[in-house]
């Protein structure tokens, strides 16, 4: 279901709208590199700051744009359990093929309170649910012994994102969880060390940039062909690590596609664009790259 090279997409605005023709022609270019899927208001997608109304219209917008062609994974999670389940059953009627489910921010529940919520969104929708463990960012991490409940209990409970940035985790993960449970990277830089412990695929911040890339990453590695993919690694790497250290994601990689002319670089509050030593850094970056024209 969800082995591959997923794009965790950004949302483009203009005039603080959606900017429609932009994201049909974003997905179209990840549609040309042969992403495996994309995954619309995530993180990347500026999901906290989109209004309600525009977050389901932004996933009915990319089932109508992908059309079958690759899968749409919807971010619909949220810290409130009612509030995912709505956005989750929301997504099923839109055509969605899967869900990610991020790990309940800010409130910081207990292990025993994320399976409660995992299990009341489990069972209110027939979509295949991806966790999302992301300590960074919620404060606490979906714990392993809850990712292999939650996997053994709940059929539709079928991957995990894995953005924590332990290569460890990743090896006990693959101890606990069933043998068809598929964990992702969530981190680009660490999809090669990832995928060699066990990690089936990748939802990716860099292919919105570099998609060609990210997918022939991820298929060396599908294929066992971890020479080629260390060239690529060690090549990418340090593109990886400095996009990303400019700021907060998505500001980087939105203002790296909108340097290639694919939409603005228009983000909303409380974020903020680069200021121009970062802008000339990223610059410089993706002209090392020969990714400007």
């Amino acid at each position: 279901m969800f082995s591959g090279t997923f794009t965790a997409l950004i949302t483009p605005f203009k005039d603080d709208q959606v900017d429609y023709p932009a994201f049909e022609a974003l997905i179209e270019r990840q549609v040309a590199a042969g992403v495996t899927g994309i995954v619309p208001v995530g993180t990347t997608g500026e999901s906290p700051t989109v209004t309600p109304s525009e977050h389901l219209d932004i996933i009915k917008a990319a089932v109508e744009y992908a059309a079958g062609r690759i899968k749409v994974v919807a971010g619909t999670g949220a810290n409130a359990t009612q509030e995912a389940i709505h956005l989750t059953q929301e997504a099923q009627k839109l055509g969605v093929d899967g869900s990610l489910q991020v790990c309940p921010y800010y409130n910081k529940p207990s292990q025993e309170g994320l399976y409660q919520h995992y299990k009341a969104v489990a069972q209110n929708t027939d979509l295949p649910l991806m966790l999302y463990s992301v300590p960074g960012r919620s404060v606490i991490e979906i714990g392993i012994e809850t990712v292999a409940r939650l996997a053994n209990d709940f059929p539709n409970i079928v991957a995990n994102k894995e953005a924590g940035g332990s290569v460890d985790r990743v090896n006990q993960l693959v101890q606990e969880v069933p043998e068809d449970f598929q964990i992702l990277s969530g981190d680009d830089p660490l999809t090669l060390p990832f995928m060699s412990c066990g990690a089936v695929g990748l939802v990716s911040v860099a292919s919105n940039l570099i998609p060609e890339v990210m997918v022939s990453l991820v298929n060396r590695c599908l294929e066992g062909e971890y020479g080629e993919a260390l060239e690529l690694q060690k090549r990418y790497y340090p593109l990886f690590s400095k996009l990303m250290g400019l700021d907060s994601n998505p500001i980087p990689i939105k203002s790296a596609v909108a340097l290639q002319g694919h939409c603005t670089d228009e983000i909303r509050l409380p974020l903020i664009n680069l200021n121009d030593e970062k802008s000339d850094q990223l610059k410089a970056l993706m002209t090392d790259y020969g990714l400007l024209k």
